[in-house]
């Protein structure tokens, strides 16, 4: 008699998860593996800030905007996005597919006197946790489903709840820029990107309502050669994309 084999569902590709995993004693390093993921920080901080700032009227001159908000990163690698956001006085839970950045997460937190809580695990796994923020930054172009990704995104997220993506485009210029000049030249680790597996916002925005969420904005990612990353209203680069409950 054969015993029953239960599989889980999950969106998680193992191979990304080795990859990214690989890569964990580097995150924090500004210089390291990670340092273009450093270079974005900022960008990214200033949009989520704004966005946060316009779905809960803040005050935008405050420090601790999400203060008695749960906020859940999905894909966060070591924590480079966790901990801002627990600094902006969220209740924070990263969740990352390799164990590996899950541990140097953990410890930078403990050193940096942060208390997030993370998991090693795929956004299927929350039993139905539901949180205020959710965001999933360069993220969603490395899972083996997008919808059931976009799904289980949405699934988490709290009926007032605010939800933010963002993703390369798939167009001429991501492949050149983030392949052929990023990972050809070494600014990327090489094998980082699937050209292939880049959304165009339309599609993104697609997946998302598609999961019972409504788009509010989307807005580029671009780069300037006298200030580095910018927001920007052209999305061919990379872009962001701000969702809410429809």
């Amino acid at each position: 008699m054969k015993s029953a084999t239960v599989t889980s569902v999950t969106t998680i590709n193992p191979a990304e998860a080795a990859h990214f995993g690989a890569m964990a004693a580097q995150w924090w390093d500004p210089k390291g593996s990670s340092a273009m993921l450093h270079r974005l920080n900022p960008v990214r901080l200033r949009y989520l800030r704004e966005r946060i700032d316009a779905h809960w009227h803040g005050d935008e001159t405050g420090f601790t905007p999400l203060a008695g908000k749960r906020a859940l990163d999905v894909g966060c690698g070591a924590g480079l996005l966790c901990e801002p956001l627990a600094r902006l006085g969220a209740d924070v839970t990263g969740l990352d597919a390799a164990a590996e950045n899950v541990a140097v997460a953990s410890a930078h937190a403990a050193q940096s006197h942060l208390a997030i809580d993370y998991r090693t695990g795929s956004v299927e796994d929350l039993d139905g946790a539901t949180f205020d923020l959710v965001t999933s930054l360069e993220v969603i172009e490395h899972v083996t489903d997008p919808a059931a990704f976009i799904a289980g995104l949405a699934g988490a997220l709290a009926k007032d709840g605010l939800l933010i993506l963002s993703t390369p485009n798939r167009t001429a210029l991501s492949r050149l820029a983030l392949i052929t000049v990023g990972e050809g030249l070494g600014q990327i680790p090489r094998g980082t990107h699937d050209w292939d597996k880049f959304l165009t916002p339309d599609t993104l925005t697609e997946l998302v309502e598609a999961a019972g969420l409504r788009v509010v904005d989307v807005r580029g990612l671009g780069f300037s050669v006298a200030k580095g990353f910018v927001l920007t209203d052209d999305t061919k680069l990379d872009y962001f994309v701000t969702a809410v409950r429809a």
